[in-house]
This record gives C-alpha cells, structure tokens and sequence, in this order.
C-alpha cells in the first residue's frame, strides 16, 4: 500500500522514524556519559543490586506457596521471568535428579536458609545490595548478606590457596567490560532456592557492562562438567542505588539461623 502525503499512515511512519532517531542519539549519549576512573577504565564504584526473582528460581515461574506454607503469602514465591539463555539448564541425568531432591528439602538443605556464604554467582543477585570498590590492581565486591566479601585481582594475581565459598577471582578488561574468572569455589553452595546447584568443578565466567551511568548488564557463563552436559548463561541488569544514604548495612545472620540449626541440641528444661 503506498502511503500518501499527508496521511495518518505517513504521519504515525514520520513520527516512528523520529522516535527511532531520538532514540539511538539516546543511546549513544549515555554511551558517552559512562563514568570513569583516573585512569579511563568505566567506573563501577557505587551501591547495586539486582531487581528480580532470579534468586527464587533462575528459570522461568509462576507464583507459588512458600518454603513454610504457614507464613502464607509472607514467604510464597514471586512469579518470574527467567534470567538463563533460552530458559534451560542442561542438567545431566544424576544431577537432575539431585537438583529435584534438593528442592523437595529446601527447608534444610538450602545454603541460604543456613546463612552461609552464597558463592558466585548468587551473590550477584541475592535480593540484597552489594558494593563495588574499583582500584587499578584490584576490584573489592562487598555484599549485604552474611558480610560476604570477595577480592578480584587484576595485576599481580596471586594462586588460589584451596576451595572456599566465594572463589577465587582474576579480572581484566576488554573496553568498559570487567571480565572476572572464577574457580575454586567448594560444592556447598546453592545457585537459587529452588535447589539448582553446582559441584567443586565450577567455573564461572562474569562480565560486568556498563548500560547507562546508573545501571549495568551483567552476565555469566556457567560451566561444571560434573553437573550440566555444557556451559550454559545468564544475564540480568543491576541498578544503582541511587536513594539518599544509600549503603551496605550490617546484614550478619548466624544469629537467626541458631534455633534452625542447634535448637534440637537444646537441653530441655527439668520439671
């Protein structure tokens, strides 16, 4: 259909292409506004967090009753869109199995509710802030909960002493991306709470882009040959936080999780 001068049709065409123009100057401005550090790289210094479900479930879900059934709608969980590439994660047969017992015992079993440490990349996005402190030899993440804490070394990078909870992390940069190696992480973390997990074999590889002064695209390529049949990813924005005040409180929460865990041990009282 050919579109006249001066109709709706080539009014409503006008103005679709000047939005489109508007919008790719947009873009490239903010492109251009991204922050610095003293020496060019992009400045990630500042509070962020993670604004989705990805915690109760990396995949796609509706909503559903909680973990206590009795707290009701307090702990159900939230519906939500997935943060995995093409909405699968490629589970081995033995594994598959492990991840659906692992949430049939979710209560017990899940790192989380015990208040250990959450290992990467969940601490990314725990519903909970985290901050990133940029040097030029080093990149310092501290996160809410549980204190957790974790150094990326970017020049002298010194070897991994064992498997622990957070990893062991070396970074570069590849234009305004911070790409950060993690290995050597132990097999007690969970990746969510609805049971996915992972073994010692876990490698993840995290890229951190800035989107606009105030928001970054985070991605991460997971891959354990122990667990899934091939490397698989996701990938999420993070937000900063930009309320007056913002910071990374004191969230350590060994305290709350004493009666869960030691409460059968309680000597009971004598009549």
């Amino acid at each position: 259909m050919r579109i006249r001068p001066g109709s709706a049709a080539a009014a409503l065409a006008l103005a679709a292409s000047i939005a489109l123009a508007v919008f790719a100057t947009e873009s490239r401005a903010q492109v251009n506004q991204v922050r610095r550090t003293a020496d060019g790289k992009a400045d990630l210094n500042g509070i962020w967090q993670a604004v989705n479900t990805a915690n109760w479930n990396l995949q796609d879900h509706p909503a559903g009753p909680g973990v206590v059934v009795a707290l009701g709608a307090v702990a159900a969980v939230p519906p939500g869109h997935g943060v995995v590439e093409g909405n699968e994660i490629p589970y081995l047969p033995e594994a598959a199995a492990q991840r659906k017992a692992n949430f049939e015992n979710r209560l017990t079993a899940d790192p989380e509710i015990k208040c250990y440490l959450p290992g990467v990349p969940r601490a990314t996005y725990l519903p909970y802030p985290f901050q990133i402190v940029q040097t030029p030899k080093f990149v310092l993440m501290a996160y809410e909960y549980a204190g957790a804490t974790r150094t990326i070394y970017l020049d002298s990078t010194p070897p991994s002493p064992d498997d622990s909870w957070m990893g062991h992390s070396v970074g570069h940069y590849e234009g305004d991306t911070l790409v950060v190696d993690v290995t050597s992480q132990n097999d007690r973390t969970w990746l969510d709470r609805s049971g996915n997990f992972h073994s010692d074999a876990l490698h993840v590889v995290e890229r951190y882009t800035p989107l606009t002064p105030d928001a970054l695209t985070y991605e991460a390529t997971i891959e354990d040959p122990k667990v899934f049949s091939r490397p698989w990813k996701i990938s999420m924005p993070l937000y900063r936080r930009l309320d007056k005040g913002a910071q990374v409180l004191e969230f350590k929460c060994v305290e709350f999780v004493e009666e869960l865990m030691y409460g059968h041990l309680r000597k009971q009282p004598s009549k």
